[in-house]
Protein backbone atom coordinates (compact mmCIF):
# COMPACT_ATOMS: atom_id res chain seq x y z
CA UNK A 1 0.00 0.00 0.00
CA UNK A 2 1.50 3.32 -1.02
CA UNK A 3 1.30 6.34 1.22
CA UNK A 4 -0.97 9.28 0.51
CA UNK A 5 0.93 11.86 2.53
CA UNK A 6 4.52 12.99 2.27
CA UNK A 7 7.06 12.38 5.02
CA UNK A 8 8.62 15.27 6.81
CA UNK A 9 10.61 17.36 4.36
CA UNK A 10 14.33 16.57 4.48
CA UNK A 11 15.13 20.22 3.92
CA UNK A 12 15.97 22.42 0.98
CA UNK A 13 19.12 22.69 -1.07
CA UNK A 14 20.42 21.75 -4.47
CA UNK A 15 20.44 18.00 -3.72
CA UNK A 16 17.47 17.83 -1.33
CA UNK A 17 15.63 15.20 -3.38
CA UNK A 18 18.56 12.78 -3.08
CA UNK A 19 17.72 12.31 0.60
CA UNK A 20 14.77 10.17 -0.44
CA UNK A 21 15.82 6.54 -0.90
CA UNK A 22 13.71 5.79 -3.97
CA UNK A 23 14.73 8.92 -5.83
CA UNK A 24 18.39 8.47 -4.88
CA UNK A 25 18.73 4.97 -6.36
CA UNK A 26 16.75 6.07 -9.42
CA UNK A 27 18.98 9.11 -9.90
CA UNK A 28 22.19 7.05 -9.73
CA UNK A 29 20.89 4.32 -12.01
CA UNK A 30 19.60 6.89 -14.49
CA UNK A 31 23.03 8.54 -14.54
CA UNK A 32 24.58 5.23 -15.62
CA UNK A 33 21.87 4.52 -18.22
CA UNK A 34 21.96 8.07 -19.59
CA UNK A 35 25.72 7.85 -19.98
CA UNK A 36 25.26 4.74 -22.08
CA UNK A 37 22.53 6.42 -24.10
CA UNK A 38 24.75 9.38 -24.92
CA UNK A 39 27.57 7.06 -25.84
CA UNK A 40 25.23 5.30 -28.25
CA UNK A 41 23.98 8.56 -29.76
CA UNK A 42 27.52 9.52 -30.70
CA UNK A 43 28.26 6.01 -31.98
CA UNK A 44 25.03 5.93 -34.00
CA UNK A 45 25.74 9.30 -35.62
CA UNK A 46 29.32 8.34 -36.41
CA UNK A 47 28.33 4.90 -37.69
CA UNK A 48 25.89 6.46 -40.15
CA UNK A 49 28.07 9.43 -41.07
CA UNK A 50 31.45 7.73 -41.46
CA UNK A 51 30.93 3.95 -41.86
CA UNK A 52 27.63 3.44 -43.67
CA UNK A 53 27.55 6.64 -45.78
CA UNK A 54 29.98 9.16 -47.19
CA UNK A 55 29.48 12.01 -44.69
CA UNK A 56 25.73 12.26 -45.33
CA UNK A 57 24.08 14.68 -42.90
CA UNK A 58 20.75 13.80 -44.50
CA UNK A 59 21.14 10.13 -43.52
CA UNK A 60 22.06 11.18 -39.99
CA UNK A 61 19.01 13.42 -39.88
CA UNK A 62 16.76 10.62 -41.15
CA UNK A 63 18.10 8.27 -38.47
CA UNK A 64 17.28 10.86 -35.82
CA UNK A 65 13.85 11.38 -37.36
CA UNK A 66 13.03 7.67 -37.27
CA UNK A 67 14.19 7.51 -33.67
CA UNK A 68 11.71 10.20 -32.62
CA UNK A 69 8.87 9.43 -35.07
CA UNK A 70 7.09 7.11 -32.57
CA UNK A 71 7.04 10.00 -30.11
CA UNK A 72 5.11 12.06 -32.63
CA UNK A 73 2.69 9.27 -33.51
CA UNK A 74 2.12 7.64 -30.13
CA UNK A 75 2.70 10.24 -27.42
CA UNK A 76 -0.98 10.90 -26.76
CA UNK A 77 -1.71 7.20 -26.25
CA UNK A 78 1.50 6.73 -24.25
CA UNK A 79 0.45 9.51 -21.88
CA UNK A 80 -2.92 7.89 -21.32
CA UNK A 81 -1.18 4.57 -20.61
CA UNK A 82 1.10 6.36 -18.11
CA UNK A 83 -1.95 7.68 -16.26
CA UNK A 84 -3.48 4.18 -16.08
CA UNK A 85 -0.68 1.74 -15.27
CA UNK A 86 1.62 0.95 -12.36
CA UNK A 87 4.45 3.13 -13.65
CA UNK A 88 7.20 1.34 -11.72
CA UNK A 89 6.43 -2.05 -13.28
CA UNK A 90 5.79 -0.49 -16.69
CA UNK A 91 9.19 1.25 -16.67
CA UNK A 92 10.96 -2.05 -16.00
CA UNK A 93 9.39 -3.31 -19.23
CA UNK A 94 10.29 -0.26 -21.35
CA UNK A 95 13.86 -0.03 -20.03
CA UNK A 96 14.39 -3.73 -20.79
CA UNK A 97 13.02 -3.28 -24.32
CA UNK A 98 15.43 -0.43 -25.07
CA UNK A 99 18.33 -2.48 -23.76
CA UNK A 100 17.33 -5.39 -26.00
CA UNK A 101 17.33 -3.18 -29.12
CA UNK A 102 20.82 -1.90 -28.30
CA UNK A 103 22.07 -5.45 -27.75
CA UNK A 104 20.80 -6.57 -31.17
CA UNK A 105 22.50 -3.61 -32.89
CA UNK A 106 25.74 -4.37 -31.05
CA UNK A 107 25.73 -7.95 -32.32
CA UNK A 108 24.94 -6.76 -35.86
CA UNK A 109 27.78 -4.22 -35.93
CA UNK A 110 30.34 -6.50 -34.27
CA UNK A 111 29.48 -9.29 -36.72
CA UNK A 112 30.17 -6.93 -39.62
CA UNK A 113 26.68 -7.35 -41.08
CA UNK A 114 25.30 -3.87 -40.30
CA UNK A 115 23.56 -2.00 -43.10
CA UNK A 116 22.08 1.47 -43.12
CA UNK A 117 18.52 0.17 -43.09
CA UNK A 118 19.37 -1.93 -40.03
CA UNK A 119 20.26 1.25 -38.16
CA UNK A 120 17.08 2.92 -39.41
CA UNK A 121 14.98 0.00 -38.14
CA UNK A 122 16.75 -0.12 -34.78
CA UNK A 123 16.35 3.63 -34.33
CA UNK A 124 12.61 3.29 -34.94
CA UNK A 125 12.19 0.31 -32.58
CA UNK A 126 14.21 1.99 -29.85
CA UNK A 127 12.12 5.12 -30.34
CA UNK A 128 8.96 3.03 -30.05
CA UNK A 129 9.97 1.84 -26.58
CA UNK A 130 11.13 5.35 -25.63
CA UNK A 131 7.78 6.85 -26.69
CA UNK A 132 6.02 4.84 -23.98
CA UNK A 133 8.90 5.16 -21.52
CA UNK A 134 9.07 8.97 -21.55
CA UNK A 135 5.66 10.01 -20.13
CA UNK A 136 5.70 7.17 -17.59
CA UNK A 137 9.21 8.13 -16.47
CA UNK A 138 8.38 11.83 -16.26
CA UNK A 139 5.18 11.16 -14.31
CA UNK A 140 6.87 8.67 -11.98
CA UNK A 141 9.18 11.40 -10.63
CA UNK A 142 6.21 12.85 -8.72
CA UNK A 143 5.80 9.52 -6.91
CA UNK A 144 9.39 9.40 -5.64
CA UNK A 145 9.47 12.78 -3.85
CA UNK A 146 6.94 14.97 -2.02
CA UNK A 147 5.28 17.74 -4.01
CA UNK A 148 7.44 20.48 -2.47
CA UNK A 149 10.56 18.80 -3.89
CA UNK A 150 9.22 18.05 -7.36
CA UNK A 151 10.85 21.08 -8.99
CA UNK A 152 14.20 20.11 -7.48
CA UNK A 153 13.81 16.49 -8.62
CA UNK A 154 12.98 17.55 -12.18
CA UNK A 155 16.03 19.79 -12.22
CA UNK A 156 18.27 17.03 -10.87
CA UNK A 157 16.92 14.68 -13.54
CA UNK A 158 18.06 17.17 -16.15
CA UNK A 159 21.40 17.51 -14.37
CA UNK A 160 21.84 13.73 -14.42
CA UNK A 161 20.95 13.62 -18.08
CA UNK A 162 23.51 16.29 -18.88
CA UNK A 163 26.22 14.96 -16.62
CA UNK A 164 25.79 11.85 -18.75
CA UNK A 165 25.96 14.02 -21.85
CA UNK A 166 29.29 15.27 -20.52
CA UNK A 167 30.68 11.80 -19.87
CA UNK A 168 29.04 9.79 -22.63
CA UNK A 169 30.38 11.45 -25.79
CA UNK A 170 33.93 11.59 -24.43
CA UNK A 171 33.81 7.90 -23.51
CA UNK A 172 32.23 7.08 -26.86
CA UNK A 173 35.01 8.84 -28.74
CA UNK A 174 37.61 6.79 -26.89
CA UNK A 175 35.77 3.47 -27.31
CA UNK A 176 35.09 4.07 -31.03
CA UNK A 177 38.74 4.93 -31.62
CA UNK A 178 40.03 1.90 -29.72
CA UNK A 179 37.59 -0.92 -30.49
CA UNK A 180 34.86 0.43 -32.78
CA UNK A 181 31.25 1.56 -32.57
CA UNK A 182 29.79 -1.91 -31.98
CA UNK A 183 31.13 -2.07 -28.44
CA UNK A 184 29.47 1.25 -27.61
CA UNK A 185 26.08 -0.30 -28.41
CA UNK A 186 27.01 -3.28 -26.21
CA UNK A 187 27.91 -1.02 -23.29
CA UNK A 188 24.64 0.86 -23.65
CA UNK A 189 22.66 -2.37 -23.64
CA UNK A 190 24.27 -3.31 -20.31
CA UNK A 191 23.52 0.07 -18.71
CA UNK A 192 19.75 -0.49 -18.97
CA UNK A 193 20.11 -3.18 -16.31
CA UNK A 194 20.75 -0.47 -13.71
CA UNK A 195 17.41 1.41 -13.85
CA UNK A 196 15.53 -1.89 -14.13
CA UNK A 197 17.27 -3.10 -10.96
CA UNK A 198 16.65 0.22 -9.17
CA UNK A 199 12.95 0.08 -9.98
CA UNK A 200 12.75 -3.47 -8.66
CA UNK A 201 14.58 -2.47 -5.45
CA UNK A 202 12.41 0.54 -4.58
CA UNK A 203 10.51 0.74 -1.29
CA UNK A 204 6.98 0.62 -2.61
CA UNK A 205 5.53 1.75 0.72
CA UNK A 206 7.38 5.08 0.37
CA UNK A 207 6.03 5.94 -3.07
CA UNK A 208 3.59 8.85 -3.10
CA UNK A 209 0.11 7.65 -3.99
CA UNK A 210 -1.28 9.19 -7.18
CA UNK A 211 -4.78 8.73 -8.64
CA UNK A 212 -4.87 6.53 -11.74
CA UNK A 213 -7.10 7.28 -14.69
CA UNK A 214 -9.77 4.63 -15.07
CA UNK A 215 -10.58 3.23 -18.48
CA UNK A 216 -13.33 5.37 -20.00
CA UNK A 217 -14.28 6.87 -23.33
CA UNK A 218 -13.03 10.34 -24.18
CA UNK A 219 -9.98 10.44 -21.91
CA UNK A 220 -7.68 11.74 -24.64
CA UNK A 221 -10.19 14.50 -25.43
CA UNK A 222 -10.37 15.26 -21.73
CA UNK A 223 -6.62 15.88 -21.66
CA UNK A 224 -6.79 18.15 -24.71
CA UNK A 225 -9.71 20.08 -23.19
CA UNK A 226 -7.70 20.61 -20.01
CA UNK A 227 -4.76 21.92 -22.03
CA UNK A 228 -6.97 24.30 -24.03
CA UNK A 229 -7.85 25.99 -20.77
CA UNK A 230 -4.17 26.47 -19.87
CA UNK A 231 -2.87 29.18 -22.19
CA UNK A 232 0.36 29.42 -20.22
CA UNK A 233 1.15 25.79 -21.03
CA UNK A 234 0.18 26.30 -24.67
CA UNK A 235 2.76 29.11 -24.95
CA UNK A 236 5.45 26.95 -23.33
CA UNK A 237 4.71 23.93 -25.51
CA UNK A 238 4.66 26.09 -28.66
CA UNK A 239 8.06 27.63 -27.92
CA UNK A 240 9.56 24.22 -27.09
CA UNK A 241 8.08 22.73 -30.29
CA UNK A 242 9.65 25.36 -32.57
CA UNK A 243 13.00 25.24 -30.82
CA UNK A 244 13.06 21.43 -30.77
CA UNK A 245 12.13 21.15 -34.44
CA UNK A 246 14.54 23.71 -35.88
CA UNK A 247 17.19 24.58 -33.26
CA UNK A 248 17.97 21.49 -31.19
CA UNK A 249 19.36 19.36 -34.03
CA UNK A 250 22.90 19.75 -32.75
CA UNK A 251 23.66 16.03 -33.04
CA UNK A 252 23.22 16.50 -36.80
CA UNK A 253 24.81 19.94 -37.23
CA UNK A 254 27.70 19.53 -34.80
CA UNK A 255 28.74 16.18 -36.26
CA UNK A 256 28.58 17.67 -39.77
CA UNK A 257 30.51 20.79 -38.71
CA UNK A 258 33.30 18.81 -37.07
CA UNK A 259 33.62 16.52 -40.08
CA UNK A 260 33.01 18.78 -43.11
CA UNK A 261 34.09 22.23 -41.87
CA UNK A 262 36.98 21.45 -39.53
CA UNK A 263 37.84 18.05 -41.10
CA UNK A 264 38.30 16.27 -37.77
CA UNK A 265 37.42 12.80 -36.51
CA UNK A 266 35.25 11.14 -33.85
CA UNK A 267 37.36 12.17 -30.85
CA UNK A 268 36.91 15.83 -31.80
CA UNK A 269 33.15 15.36 -32.09
CA UNK A 270 33.16 13.70 -28.67
CA UNK A 271 34.98 16.72 -27.23
CA UNK A 272 32.46 19.15 -28.72
CA UNK A 273 29.57 17.13 -27.33
CA UNK A 274 31.16 17.01 -23.88
CA UNK A 275 31.88 20.74 -23.76
CA UNK A 276 28.32 21.40 -24.90
CA UNK A 277 27.24 19.27 -21.94
CA UNK A 278 29.19 21.47 -19.51
CA UNK A 279 26.89 24.35 -20.37
CA UNK A 280 23.87 22.06 -20.32
CA UNK A 281 24.74 20.75 -16.87
CA UNK A 282 25.17 24.30 -15.57
CA UNK A 283 21.74 25.24 -16.88
CA UNK A 284 20.12 22.17 -15.33
CA UNK A 285 21.72 22.77 -11.92
CA UNK A 286 20.68 26.42 -11.96
CA UNK A 287 17.11 25.42 -12.77
CA UNK A 288 17.15 22.77 -10.02
CA UNK A 289 17.66 25.49 -7.41
CA UNK A 290 14.53 27.36 -8.50
CA UNK A 291 11.37 26.32 -6.68
CA UNK A 292 9.00 28.38 -8.86
CA UNK A 293 9.85 28.27 -12.59
CA UNK A 294 8.07 30.86 -14.71
CA UNK A 295 6.99 31.48 -18.27
CA UNK A 296 9.36 34.41 -18.60
CA UNK A 297 12.33 32.12 -17.91
CA UNK A 298 11.31 29.88 -20.81
CA UNK A 299 10.87 32.82 -23.21
CA UNK A 300 14.11 34.53 -22.16
CA UNK A 301 16.08 31.29 -22.46
CA UNK A 302 14.68 30.67 -25.96
CA UNK A 303 15.72 34.15 -27.06
CA UNK A 304 19.23 33.77 -25.60
CA UNK A 305 19.57 30.33 -27.19
CA UNK A 306 18.79 31.83 -30.58
CA UNK A 307 21.36 34.59 -30.17
CA UNK A 308 24.13 32.24 -29.05
CA UNK A 309 23.28 29.78 -31.84
CA UNK A 310 23.72 32.56 -34.38
CA UNK A 311 27.12 33.30 -32.85
CA UNK A 312 27.99 29.59 -32.89
CA UNK A 313 27.29 29.48 -36.62
CA UNK A 314 30.02 32.03 -37.39
CA UNK A 315 32.79 30.79 -35.09
CA UNK A 316 35.89 30.61 -37.30
CA UNK A 317 37.93 27.87 -35.61
CA UNK A 318 37.32 24.52 -33.96
CA UNK A 319 38.42 25.94 -30.61
CA UNK A 320 36.08 28.95 -30.65
CA UNK A 321 33.25 26.78 -31.97
CA UNK A 322 33.75 24.37 -29.08
CA UNK A 323 33.84 27.15 -26.47
CA UNK A 324 30.67 28.74 -27.83
CA UNK A 325 28.77 25.50 -27.25
CA UNK A 326 28.92 26.23 -23.49
CA UNK A 327 26.44 29.16 -23.45
CA UNK A 328 24.36 27.37 -26.08
CA UNK A 329 24.11 24.31 -23.83
CA UNK A 330 23.31 26.45 -20.78
CA UNK A 331 20.41 28.12 -22.60
CA UNK A 332 19.10 24.81 -23.94
CA UNK A 333 18.78 23.23 -20.50
CA UNK A 334 17.53 26.37 -18.81
CA UNK A 335 14.75 26.43 -21.39
CA UNK A 336 13.89 22.72 -21.30
CA UNK A 337 14.19 22.23 -17.54
CA UNK A 338 12.12 25.31 -16.74
CA UNK A 339 9.48 24.23 -19.25
CA UNK A 340 9.36 20.70 -17.83
CA UNK A 341 9.18 21.98 -14.24
CA UNK A 342 6.31 24.31 -15.06
CA UNK A 343 4.32 21.61 -16.85
CA UNK A 344 4.87 19.07 -14.06
CA UNK A 345 4.22 21.40 -11.12
CA UNK A 346 1.12 23.16 -12.43
CA UNK A 347 -0.77 20.22 -13.95
CA UNK A 348 -3.45 18.29 -12.06
CA UNK A 349 -1.98 14.91 -10.94
CA UNK A 350 -4.71 12.92 -12.70
CA UNK A 351 -3.91 14.76 -15.96
CA UNK A 352 -0.14 14.82 -15.62
CA UNK A 353 0.63 11.83 -17.84
CA UNK A 354 -1.56 13.08 -20.68
CA UNK A 355 -0.32 16.67 -20.51
CA UNK A 356 3.31 15.54 -20.27
CA UNK A 357 2.79 13.25 -23.26
CA UNK A 358 1.53 16.21 -25.30
CA UNK A 359 4.54 18.21 -24.16
CA UNK A 360 6.87 15.33 -25.07
CA UNK A 361 5.11 14.90 -28.41
CA UNK A 362 5.90 18.47 -29.40
CA UNK A 363 9.34 18.40 -27.76
CA UNK A 364 10.65 15.12 -29.17
CA UNK A 365 8.01 14.40 -31.81
CA UNK A 366 8.90 17.52 -33.77
CA UNK A 367 12.35 16.07 -34.42
CA UNK A 368 11.16 13.79 -37.29
CA UNK A 369 10.14 16.96 -39.11
CA UNK A 370 13.10 19.13 -38.18
CA UNK A 371 16.05 16.72 -38.29
CA UNK A 372 15.73 15.74 -42.00
CA UNK A 373 15.06 19.37 -42.91
CA UNK A 374 18.09 20.65 -41.02
CA UNK A 375 20.17 17.75 -42.40
CA UNK A 376 19.11 18.71 -45.93
CA UNK A 377 20.01 22.36 -45.29
CA UNK A 378 23.41 21.24 -43.96
CA UNK A 379 24.04 19.14 -47.08
CA UNK A 380 22.92 21.87 -49.49
CA UNK A 381 24.33 25.03 -47.88
CA UNK A 382 26.60 23.76 -45.12
CA UNK A 383 26.14 23.12 -41.39
CA UNK A 384 26.82 26.76 -40.49
CA UNK A 385 23.70 27.84 -42.37
CA UNK A 386 21.72 25.07 -40.68
CA UNK A 387 22.82 26.23 -37.21
CA UNK A 388 22.04 29.85 -38.08
CA UNK A 389 18.56 28.90 -39.32
CA UNK A 390 17.89 27.17 -36.02
CA UNK A 391 19.11 30.18 -34.06
CA UNK A 392 16.90 32.57 -36.00
CA UNK A 393 13.92 30.28 -35.41
CA UNK A 394 14.48 30.37 -31.64
CA UNK A 395 14.69 34.17 -31.62
CA UNK A 396 11.47 34.50 -33.60
CA UNK A 397 9.66 31.96 -31.39
CA UNK A 398 10.64 33.89 -28.27
CA UNK A 399 9.55 37.22 -29.75
CA UNK A 400 6.19 35.83 -30.85
CA UNK A 401 5.63 34.28 -27.41
CA UNK A 402 6.47 37.56 -25.71
CA UNK A 403 4.22 39.53 -28.07
CA UNK A 404 1.35 37.08 -27.51
CA UNK A 405 1.81 37.30 -23.74
CA UNK A 406 1.90 41.10 -23.88
CA UNK A 407 -1.31 41.22 -25.87
CA UNK A 408 -3.30 38.56 -24.04
CA UNK A 409 -1.87 38.80 -20.53
CA UNK A 410 -1.19 41.69 -18.16
CA UNK A 411 2.55 42.19 -17.89
CA UNK A 412 3.94 44.01 -14.85
CA UNK A 413 7.53 45.21 -14.79
CA UNK A 414 8.73 44.92 -11.19
CA UNK A 415 12.03 46.33 -10.02
CA UNK A 416 14.12 44.59 -7.41
CA UNK A 417 17.08 46.12 -5.67
CA UNK A 418 19.45 44.26 -7.97
CA UNK A 419 17.71 43.76 -11.31
CA UNK A 420 14.39 44.31 -13.13
CA UNK A 421 12.29 41.36 -14.08
CA UNK A 422 9.04 40.73 -15.94
CA UNK A 423 6.27 38.65 -14.46
CA UNK A 424 3.25 37.69 -16.60
CA UNK A 425 -0.15 37.41 -14.92
CA UNK A 426 -3.32 36.09 -16.62
CA UNK A 427 -5.87 38.69 -17.60
CA UNK A 428 -8.90 38.64 -15.33
CA UNK A 429 -12.52 39.19 -16.44
CA UNK A 430 -12.60 42.39 -14.40
CA UNK A 431 -9.68 43.86 -16.36
CA UNK A 432 -10.06 42.52 -19.92
CA UNK A 433 -8.05 45.18 -21.66
CA UNK A 434 -5.96 46.85 -18.99
CA UNK A 435 -2.60 48.14 -20.17
CA UNK A 436 0.59 46.79 -18.64
CA UNK A 437 1.34 48.15 -15.20
CA UNK A 438 4.72 49.37 -14.02
CA UNK A 439 5.16 48.85 -10.33
CA UNK A 440 8.09 49.27 -7.99
CA UNK A 441 9.32 46.65 -5.57
CA UNK A 442 12.25 46.67 -3.24
CA UNK A 443 12.37 42.92 -2.65
CA UNK A 444 13.61 40.26 -5.01
CA UNK A 445 10.87 37.73 -5.66
CA UNK A 446 13.19 35.34 -7.39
Amino acid sequence: MTRTTSPRSPGNGLFASLRFHNYRIWFLSALVANTGTWMQRVAQDWLVLRVLTHDSASATGLTTALQFLPMLLLSAHAGLVADRVDQRKFLILTQSAMGLVSAVVAIDVLAGTARLWHVYLAAFLGGLAAAYDAPARQTFVARMVPAEHLSNAVGLNSASFNAARLLGPALAGVVITWVGAGWVFAVNAATFLFPAAALAAMRVSELVDMPRAQRAAGQLREGLAYLRGRTDLIVIISVVAVVSMLTLNFQVTMAATVRTVFHLESDAYGTVSSVFAVGSLSGALWAARRRNPRLRTVVAAAFALGVFSLLLAVMPTYRTFTIMTIPVGLCVLTLLTSANQTVQMTTEPSMRGRVLSIYMMFFLGSTPVGAPLIGWVADEWGPRVAIAAGGLSAVLAALVAFAWSYRHWNLSLHYSSTRPYLRAAPRTPETPSRAPEFESRSDDAD
